[in-house]
């Protein structure tokens, strides 16, 4: 479904610029940005997907992944088509690169993606699957509809967002896991097509916020996995997220454009695992491995296990009210 977008200006010649993102894509008439789904129509940008979704699934939180916000309940997911990131590694590119018009996609209003969550008895709301910042103007409207009915809201999210629209949305945005892709820029250059410290700023402005943050790192062999690295990222995140912010280090699986490199070795993982412990971070993950402990929450106090997870299943067995049930130590995790 079409409809006029936000942040953009006209700049002369029926020229348009999007200032939604930090491309800043300026678009001439029947042309679109970089997302391929904001799209210059006589002078004016419209967004191609308002309401427009590719994929609606039940999903439980843990699968965003949100290991420290409602563990054990399901939000409804919801995505559309296409990206304002040109990842050689993207892992839903079937959606990401799609455009509008090359796929089957379902007219939901955000009213009835409001009646569709309350009917399946999800928690919340999850925009993900493709890049939520892009469909801004949907997830707007919907974030304001899904808060008036007591439901919580989540982005999972590249980052790739300037900072008005994400202020605008915040008032009514519960939640985000942002992938930081590497730490250094020129990973961003030629993989994503994009830059690092956009979404550096963006984690920190929805700090900033109020808006819960959690931050996942896909590690990839022998391209952002070296072991400086992954120090001088933990350190970023303990600066200026805060120790406690959950960190998700996700194995890589060959994909897209880049089926040549190898899945990252558990080793390595669990290397990185302990590396992040030892710079501060209180509480590291390890998605997309077989079930072990990393996936457990764990008391940064006493060593409690607080949250024991298997298969995105929660059980909240070591904390009560925030607090360890062995120290009383509080635990940084949102539930009711």
């Amino acid at each position: 479904m079409k409809k006029e977008a936000r942040f953009w200006e006209s700049i002369g010649n029926n020229k348009v610029r999007c200032f939604l993102c930090p491309h800043n894509c300026k678009i001439n008439v029947d042309k679109r940005g970089i997302c391929g789904v904001r799209k210059n129509e006589g002078g004016k940008l419209y967004s191609l997907i308002y309401s427009s979704c590719s994929s609606v699934a039940e999903d439980p939180i843990e699968k965003k992944p949100l290991y420290h916000f409602y563990p054990g309940s399901a939000a409804l997911s919801l995505g559309s088509v296409g990206c304002n990131l040109r990842c050689d590694h993207c892992q839903n590119y079937g959606i990401s690169r799609a455009l509008p018009e090359d796929i089957f996609l379902n007219e939901i209003s955000p009213q009835d993606a409001v009646e569709l969550a309350k009917k399946h008895g999800c928690r919340g709301i999850a925009w993900t699957y493709n890049e939520p910042t892009i469909w801004h103007e949907y997830t707007f409207d919907s974030a304001k509809l899904t808060k008036e009915a007591g439901l919580y809201t989540v982005y999972v999210s590249n980052g790739y967002i300037k900072e008005e629209p994400l202020k605008e949305i915040s008032p009514y945005l519960d939640a985000m896991n942002i992938d930081v892709k590497a730490f250094h820029e020129d990973f961003y250059k030629k993989i994503c097509k994009a830059h690092l410290e956009p979404v550096l700023n963006t984690c920190e402005i929805a700090k900033s916020l109020d808006i819960h943050i959690e931050v996942t790192y896909l590690v990839i062999s022998e391209i952002n996995d070296s072991f400086d690295e992954i120090r001088k990222f933990c350190k970023w995140v303990v600066e200026k997220l805060g120790e406690d912010t959950p960190v998700h280090f996700s194995r890589f699986h060959p994909d897209y454009k880049m089926t040549d490199v190898p899945a990252t070795s558990i080793d390595k993982l669990l290397k990185i695992y302990e590396i992040s412990k030892d710079i501060g971070i209180l509480f590291p993950y390890i998605g997309n491995v077989p079930h072990g402990e990393y996936e457990n929450t764990f008391c940064p106090s006493c060593g409690n296990r607080v949250v024991e997870r298997y298969a995105f299943t929660a059980n909240t067995i070591g904390f009560k009210n925030g607090i360890c049930k062995q120290c009383n130590t509080n635990i940084p995790i949102i539930i009711d």
